[in-house]
């Protein structure tokens, strides 16, 4: 019987607030606030999406603006981020950056400012707790004006720091096909002078080219996704030499129709090229799928081994932002679980 994978230690660096939801608590907060959920959010789920195309990134972005719409107060707030801690801790997880857009939530509590505090305040009071510790990427979106990522970008540094319930990245999310990547490059500065890892979007709705130039206009530590450079292996070649780790979310990426079934994720040349790679489980709450089963996809599905699957935990721990005591006390578990031989 193989090792289980929820008992592997790793970090979790690719997971959105919103997105984070278990399904049973977007009901409840429906309920609360006299919200209808669209069917695919209740007996359909998890929803069938494939945004290849136009329509379809629509109906994907249409379903996480609906969940978003039932997060309207302080409650709410710290309802996820204790359920996400939760969730982590169960599936192996002892590092969690969670990634926020204030904005979203900003006129519910005062303010985008009041809006990030909740989140902070929470992260430390779930990772008192025990179990997965917490800390926060603040993340500007694509489709609003480079101006406002600069305001969210301050705002990162004001609260920037090291270990739970600080911040300690700074992302660019949201639909990779708009606005111009450079436009968003004066925000990054701004984080890269507050000492922030920078983690934004690139390679998995567009191609090598948008990995490219994420690369030369952001100077990232982290990409988002970026399984996409693969096409490229001049693109995947810059990779490795950069050092930038990879965030793969295998199971998204075929939920979105960017792959057709998890086989297709090109997770094992990526490894082969020398990328550093951290899985993640992206938006569990829209693709019915936590951490753990991004684990046991690269085990089943392409071929991952113990060793292999110890290997993407490792990189996820040290791709992270975790204080240095807990990243030794993971990797020395992680050590131990690798040696304990088959369940």
């Amino acid at each position: 019987m193989p090792r289980p994978v929820t008992a592997l230690p790793k970090a979790h660096l690719h997971l959105h607030f919103t997105g984070s939801m278990r399904v049973e608590t977007l009901r409840e907060l429906a309920d609360k606030h006299g919200i209808r959920l669209p069917d695919s959010l209740l007996a359909a789920w998890p929803p069938r999406l494939s945004a290849r195309d136009e329509r379809g990134w629509f109906r994907f972005q249409r379903l996480y603006d609906a969940a978003r719409a039932c997060v309207r107060d302080e409650d709410d707030m710290r309802r996820i981020v204790r359920e996400a801690a939760e969730d982590d801790t169960a599936e192996g997880s002892r590092w969690l950056e969670i990634q926020v857009d204030p904005t979203s939530y900003a006129p519910f509590v005062g303010g985008i400012t009041p809006a990030l505090e909740i989140v902070l305040d929470e992260a430390r009071a779930a990772s008192a707790r025990g179990g997965a510790e917490v800390a926060v990427v603040v993340a500007a979106s694509r489709i609003r004006h480079p101006l406002d990522a600069r305001t969210l970008a301050r705002l990162a540094a004001q609260y920037a720091g090291e270990g739970p319930g600080a911040v300690v990245g700074f992302g660019l999310s949201n639909d990779e096909r708009r606005g111009v990547t450079e436009e968003f490059a004066h925000a990054f500065r701004i984080a890269r002078h507050a000492g922030l890892a920078l983690v934004p979007h690139a390679g998995e709705l567009l191609g090598p080219t948008a990995v490219e130039a994420t690369l030369e206009s952001l100077w990232p530590d982290r990409l988002g996704h970026g399984v996409r450079s693969a096409e490229d292996p001049r693109v995947l070649e810059l990779v490795a030499e950069s050092g930038v780790a990879l965030e793969v979310c295998p199971l998204s990426n075929v939920a979105l129709g960017v792959y057709g079934s998890p086989g297709e994720v090109p997770l094992r040349a990526i490894v082969d090229a020398g990328v550093p790679v951290a899985l993640g489980a992206d938006d569990p709450l829209l693709f019915g799928s936590r951490l753990a089963a991004q684990y046991e996809t690269a085990r089943e599905a392409l071929g991952f081994d113990d060793a292999g699957l110890a290997a993407l935990a490792r990189g996820s721990i040290e791709a992270s932002r975790a204080p240095e005591g807990t990243r030794k006390a993971a990797l020395a578990d992680l050590d131990a679980w690798l040696a304990a031989g088959p369940a």
